[in-house]
């Protein structure tokens, strides 16, 4: 599997996943991502071995079911007109305690940036039809591009941009994954990140965000915590000044690897749909994180 290029399932087919998730949930791997064909929204591709990817299902369509829940939000998979809204960057973790597969995303009413919402829905098997609880601003915050992340203890987390950009948001979810709890930590104000990934490597927690440049790649940078919750250190560049022509997605660790997952944007309109995705090895000395880039996705 070459690196940038768009890559395609078992069937031949492109696989959509852009700004995507890779969940593993017993011996398969779950990759979840951006879906903007025709009514889709989200789509799930499967695999054991991170190579060989079977589409399963458009987990989110405008026509999935929707159900309110204790908070209040609002139902929405279509603009007023019919046509589609946006749903960007779709993170999906299993909740140990409800049996609950539950989505996060990013939620744009189709037309503008305006709403800046977060979207959550959930299932009952990693690879069904997800129903769809609706779209909220966290205490009244805007949330763009957004990432979970899910300690060993259970705990999860849902980061998120906020105030335009400016500024990145930690949430600490409720138990049950449909909600957030607390706003634990605002980042790097006024220094325009976005994209988040987040891993922990031993004791030591990583984000790995990009810059506020449209379609265009831009210089990768990081910070490491003892805490989801605590201080966090500055901003440092990982990657080249492109972070190797791509942007976040996601990172996954696998045998003892950590793996970067980016996307590798093509642009907006049509040239979406030629975007392709690259894996590229991260390596942690000493609290210090670099990437490697390679020809091929070192899986």
């Amino acid at each position: 599997m070459q690196n940038g290029t768009l890559w395609t399932d078992r069937d031949g087919l492109p696989l959509h996943a852009h700004g995507g998730w890779i969940l593993q949930y017993e011996d398969t791997y779950y990759w979840y991502g951006e879906d903007r064909r025709d009514r889709f929204y989200v789509s799930c591709y499967m695999s054991r071995n991170l190579k060989d990817w079977t589409f399963r299902n458009h987990i989110l369509t405008m026509d999935s079911p929707m159900q309110p829940y204790r908070v209040r939000t609002k139902l929405q998979l279509k603009r007023e007109d019919g046509g589609k809204v946006n749903l960007e960057r779709p993170k999906v973790i299993w909740n140990r305690k409800t049996g609950k597969f539950v989505l996060w995303a990013h939620f744009e009413n189709g037309n503008d940036y305006t709403e800046a919402a977060a979207a959550v829905a959930t299932c009952d098997t990693p690879d069904g039809d997800f129903t769809y609880h609706g779209h909220f601003n966290p205490y009244g915050y805007m949330s763009r591009d957004c990432t979970l992340f899910q300690d060993e203890d259970g705990t999860a987390y849902f980061i998120s941009a906020a105030r335009d950009n400016a500024d990145m948001h930690v949430y600490r979810l409720s138990e049950d994954y449909m909600n957030v709890d607390a706003l634990v930590n605002r980042l790097w104000q006024g220094e325009y990140r976005e994209a988040p990934a987040v891993t922990k490597i031993g004791d030591t927690y990583y984000m790995l965000t990009s810059f506020c440049t449209g379609w265009a790649p831009n210089q990768g940078k990081y910070a490491v915590s003892d805490s989801m919750e605590g201080r966090w250190s500055s901003l440092k560049d990982i990657g080249d000044v492109t972070t190797y022509h791509s942007q976040p997605a996601f990172i996954l660790q696998r045998d003892g690897k950590v793996l970067y997952f980016g996307d590798r944007w093509g642009g907006g309109g049509e040239k979406y749909f030629t975007s392709g995705y690259v894996v590229y090895p991260l390596t942690e000395k000493n609290g210090e994180l670099t990437m490697q880039c390679t020809e091929e996705a070192l899986l």
